[in-house]
């Protein structure tokens, strides 16, 4: 199953908030699919059923919560916030608080917490200020770990235009981070 980006997350839930009922079943799914990960790589897999627990305790919540998720905000970060919480309630009705370590449950699922999406939305809006074609080749270079060769090849360009392009791509965000007009 593909693991939607925060975007596609909150685009859902937008809808199911709007009314969209199968926006709101395509949302629960896809919830379900990362609660059952979250937990299980905190409590163990062996712990089946306790996963299932909380995976629909964690979504009744956001049932009856969901009216007060803030539209402005990260979705994946609002909706761990609560998964978390189910956890550490779990933990502490079954006393097994020092079987997990407190950074485990601390941690938000990978690349959702507030700060990442915030950190992402960043980059987006900066890339988005250059020319397409040259966020292009700064994400698939620098973000995505494609080669010069590859992204020269994808786009169409010589290696000498991908790193003359990225070069004065990232020169023109940082001049526009110091507040440069250029």
């Amino acid at each position: 199953m593909k693991q939607l980006t925060e975007s596609e997350l909150k685009a859902l839930m937008l809808l199911s908030l709007d009314g969209d009922q199968v926006a709101y079943r395509c949302l629960l799914d896809m919830l379900r699919h990362l609660l059952r990960n979250y937990y299980a790589r905190r409590i163990g897999r062996s712990a089946s059923a306790d996963v299932d627990d909380l995976v629909q305790d964690a979504l009744l919540s956001l049932h009856q919560r969901r009216i007060t998720y803030d539209r402005d905000r990260p979705f994946t970060a609002w909706f761990f916030t609560i998964a978390r919480h189910k956890l550490v309630d779990h933990l502490r009705r079954s006393g097994r608080r020092s079987h997990i370590g407190l950074e485990a449950v601390e941690e938000i699922e990978d690349g959702y917490s507030e700060d990442a999406v915030s950190a992402t939305m960043d980059v987006n809006r900066l890339l988005a200020s250059l020319p397409a074609w040259q966020g292009t080749m700064i994400r698939q270079v620098r973000l995505e770990g494609l080669s010069v060769a590859e992204t020269a090849a994808s786009g169409g360009k010589t290696e000498a235009m991908v790193k003359i392009g990225v070069h004065r791509g990232i020169k023109a965000l940082a001049a526009r981070l110091r507040g440069e007009r250029g």
